[in-house]
């Protein structure tokens, strides 16, 4: 029995969206693909791809693409916050490629973003609309429909919503409550490493663990740009939703007050920084809060990940491969298709979920519990970063 060809709407063109729209459609399907804003923009700083994530992009035939964009870290170090002390150091490099088969890469988000959407326009059954937000959509046992911002009427087989944590789709095929805010604010700065005094520049990653605080820092762009992260608390409920606005060094470092001087320099020579509100949902509870009849959520729309495991892009890029290979499978029909694809996923996002949340509260100790974190980081060293468990996945 030969694979079945659907037609598919994906809503959202960020790496969510971009991924499960290429995947389907090296899969040969075909793919629509709506997005809100009417031109692409570069969004976020850098992103961190372990091997589960860049295994996906290997099978979607962007290994050389990655390669050209990305650095490979030998090693992430981790240190103290307050004294740089190192406390543990996980071997990356050449070690990840042959554990995991696959590299642990650094790159700017936005470097990901072009490589998909490069990789997309190149595929003839994929079609991308700029500036068509899709707010609704209704679907019964043979289609959904949804109109569109030129007030187009379309049906198609499947839809897969990767409109992000703030999901206009979710809320309507879940019934859903918004996120809401982890009390946590992120800053992100990029700048090239030549702009840097040279004890600031790295070819590694780092995080740095502190009081109420964390920062981490890796180069991007084949190691000339450095990324650098610091998230901290203090943020209450009533924070702003808004995506990124700008944000002082000196704000940054009110929340690291005890912060070495070597993170604090740091922090002094990025220049500018974007803040970002952290917000997130519980981790999911059942597949049924992944997908909806012949609508799928993936990415953020589905399971939005708190930073502390670099895991967010991972598992849109994970959702993307299973759903397009569920859709492809011979024999099932849609519906059981999409079924088969959250229940496959939500196991998997609940538990990254979760250990996202964990480590959080684990790199932001303080007192006693942060003595007893850095003794047992030194004592077990790489057996306590390592995660075969997450690397090793196949999507």
């Amino acid at each position: 029995m030969s694979a079945p060809v659907r037609s598919i709407a994906v809503v959202g063109a960020g790496v969510a969206g971009l991924a499960t729209a290429l995947a389907c459609a090296r899969a040969g399907h075909r793919v629509q693909v709506f997005e809100q804003v009417p031109v692409f923009a570069p969004v976020g700083a850098g992103i961190q791809l372990g091997p589960n994530a860049t295994r996906v992009l290997h099978s979607l035939g962007l290994e050389s693409a990655l390669r050209a964009v990305a650095a490979f870290p030998s090693e992430l170090q981790v240190r103290s916050g307050t004294d740089a002390r190192l406390l543990g150091v996980l071997p990356l490099g050449d070690r990840a490629l042959v554990r995991y088969g696959a590299p642990y890469a650094t790159l700017a988000r936005a470097d990901l973003h072009q490589l998909l959407l490069t990789a997309l326009e190149a595929q003839s059954q994929a079609s991308l609309y700029l500036g068509s937000p899709i707010d609704a959509a209704q679907q019964d046992s043979s289609a959904v429909q949804f109109s569109t911002a030129d007030g187009m009427v379309r049906r198609v087989e499947v839809m897969a919503a990767a409109d992000g944590l703030w999901s206009t789709l979710r809320s309507q095929v879940l019934l859903d409550t918004p996120p809401t805010a982890t009390g946590h604010v992120a800053y992100r700065a990029l700048l090239p490493q030549a702009d840097l005094p040279e004890k600031l520049r790295s070819a590694v990653v780092t995080a740095w663990l502190g009081p109420r605080f964390h920062a981490v820092t890796y180069p991007v762009r084949g190691g000339a740009w450095l990324n650098a992260v610091v998230v901290v608390h203090g943020v209450g409920d009533d924070a702003p939703d808004s995506w990124s606005q700008p944000a002082s060094a000196d704000a940054i470092l009110a929340g690291m007050e005890c912060a070495a001087p070597l993170l604090r320099d740091g922090v002094q020579a990025m220049g500018a920084w974007q803040s970002w509100t952290l917000f997130d949902r519980p981790p999911l509870r059942s597949a049924a809060l992944m997908a909806a009849g012949r609508i799928a959520l993936v990415g953020d729309a589905a399971h939005p990940m708190r930073p502390y495991l670099a895991q967010g892009a991972g598992m849109a890029l994970e959702d993307s491969w299973r759903l397009a290979s569920e859709l492809t499978r011979s024999g099932a029909n849609v519906a059981q298709s999409v079924h088969a694809y959250a229940n496959a996923r939500w196991q998997r996002n609940a538990r990254v979920q979760a250990h996202a949340v964990r480590n959080g509260e684990w790199f932001h100790s303080t007192g006693l519990r942060a003595t007893v974190r850095d003794a047992a980081m030194q004592t077990l060293g790489m057996r306590a970063l390592d995660l075969p468990w997450l690397y090793g996945y196949r999507a």
